[in-house]
């Protein structure tokens, strides 16, 4: 089963985030990319795609008719997610909605990107966490994440779930961002040392997603003569898959390359590379648990879609070559 026309409609939920974004740039070149935010730009029409309302959200997407969903929509407050009011938000946006997403694709027979967390892994131990692991957060926005993955892989249909880790991008705030900004301001800085996992680009998930999609639709497939309906029958590529970059290093070690960089750019720094110290979780203590091993195994992606991960720290130096010390203000 192909794609019915050469220049599908792409729908990207959350277009105004890091990840969204970068998808609006690296999708145009498929066909036509509608980039929906919580409020629409698009005041004549008046689209918009609010995560909160899954009942107004599942209305724009029939309106809309897409051929593919891109949802870089979530709700990433982790640590108000473990208040009681977090908690009901998170499960709205990160569960209740992707899974009326998820259905409503499955009823137009359109494509679904999902993206998720390593976060849906209680972080214990130092291998790499498989697809296959059973999933086991440790807090409530990983459930609400872990949720929504299983909401997705039961409407069944073409869909992909990429779970990915510690995220950046060039707009908006990031933890390059916010290392820059406090090393030129503080005297000292102490960063988590056992927190580990991979720094992965907007840019890059954005990248890998365009040709996700424009793979899957280029897979022909037949559908069982007894299913009623041909979009539950799964796309034979459907599934979750970790994506992120290659390597890893810990929060500290991070911030380390991070001031390295700065360093040789000649950026006035109080704080350098050698001088921010290493402290554990238990330092710094947050509302919500962190996973100490973000550790994600990439290879089922990598052999499945025939695609390279490049290590964390190209992407980060890409990223950092665009900033200014100006930007930080």
């Amino acid at each position: 089963m192909n794609m019915p026309h050469p220049f599908p409609r792409l729908l990207v939920l959350g277009a105004h985030g890091q990840v969204g974004r970068e998808l609006v740039r690296s999708l145009a070149p498929l066909g036509e990319v509608i980039a929906l935010t919580r409020r629409s730009d698009d005041h004549d029409q008046g689209w918009f795609a609010d995560l909160s309302d899954p009942v107004g959200l599942v209305q724009t997407v029939e309106r809309l008719q897409p051929n593919w969903v891109i949802n870089a929509a979530a709700y990433t407050a982790v640590d108000e997610a473990q208040s009681a009011s977090g908690q009901l938000m998170a499960d709205r946006v990160n569960h209740q909605s992707v899974a009326a997403l998820a259905q409503c694709c499955v009823r137009l027979g359109a494509g679904l990107v999902h993206y998720s967390t390593d976060y849906v892994f209680n972080g214990q131990g130092q291998q790499a966490w498989k697809e296959s692991d059973p999933p086991h957060p440790v807090n409530a926005y990983g459930l609400s994440k872990q949720q929504g993955e299983e909401a997705v892989v039961q409407a069944g249909g073409k869909y992909v779930v990429m779970r990915t880790s510690w995220v950046y991008g060039l707009h908006g705030n990031n933890f390059a961002k916010t290392m820059l900004r406090l090393a030129m301001e503080r005297e000292q800085l102490r960063v988590v040392a056992d927190q580990v996992g991979a720094p992965t680009s907007a840019a890059l998930l954005a990248d890998l997603t365009a040709h996700v999609i424009r793979q899957m639709d280029d897979v022909s497939y037949e559908v069982p003569a007894h299913a009623e309906n041909a979009a539950v029958f799964s796309h034979p590529w459907s599934g979750i898959y970790h994506v992120c970059a290659s390597g890893s290093t810990s929060w500290h070690g991070y911030a380390q390359r991070i001031l390295q960089w700065a360093s040789a750019q000649g950026w006035p720094l109080k704080v350098t590379a050698d001088t921010v110290q290493a402290i554990a979780s238990s330092e710094y203590p947050t509302a919500a648990p962190r996973p100490l091993n973000s550790r994600l195994n990439t290879e089922l992606f990598v052999n499945t879609f025939g695609l390279c991960l490049p290590d964390w720290q190209q992407g980060v130096v890409d990223m950092l070559n665009s900033l200014h010390p100006s930007a930080l203000k």
